[in-house]
């Protein structure tokens, strides 16, 4: 439809309203966040998690990737190559991360795991709808790694930047949970 908003003019208006958030409602909910996730049974069963490291405008996930690590589990994070190249890199409590050309902080080495070694993705968002459609950040990085990574996919979202839909194109690949506080 013509009166529709494009990707490109919702992403704007959505990060717009997240660095419009107040500190304690993102400390608060992000905790929050942090909880339900715990508690989600694909997380409970995954031995393997792939999951992002957080910007201000996104729900912390510092104290997710701490649990764990605490919890045994293997933990790995995205470190962008040639767009849209994705690895899934392990960490742990010595890793050194640096601020990639996106400003957000990679490992700087580690272990690179395959598509099929990922048990459960957390991935990130500007917004989602409860339909599990979500619009990223532009890049195509995760919907490319979800093309081949066959395991659960649980998208973290301020509730205050849920939307009750949003345009998905042909290679979108939609999460199986949203999770918000």
């Amino acid at each position: 439809m013509p009166n529709e908003p494009t990707k490109a003019a919702l992403r704007r208006l959505y990060t717009e309203k997240a660095a419009a958030l107040p500190p304690d409602y993102k400390r608060e909910a992000s905790a929050a966040i942090a909880e339900k996730l715990s508690a989600h049974p694909a997380y409970l069963s995954a031995k393997t998690v792939f999951i992002y490291i957080g910007t201000p405008r996104e729900p912390d996930t510092a104290a997710i990737i701490r649990s764990a690590l605490a919890a045994g589990k293997r933990v790995f994070v995205p470190r962008c190559g040639k767009k849209p190249q994705m690895d899934a890199v392990e960490i742990t409590a010595q890793t050194v991360f640096y601020p990639n050309r996106f400003g957000i902080f990679e490992p700087q080495a580690g272990y690179c795991a395959a598509p099929e070694e990922i048990e459960l993705t957390v991935v990130p968002c500007v917004a989602a709808d409860k339909n599990g459609v979500r619009l990223g950040h532009g890049g195509g990085y995760y919907d490319v790694f979800l093309q081949t990574c066959r395991c659960p996919a649980v998208c973290l979202c301020f509730s205050s930047l849920l939307a009750d839909g949003l345009p998905a194109e042909a290679h979108d690949v939609p999460v199986t949970a949203v999770i918000t506080e």
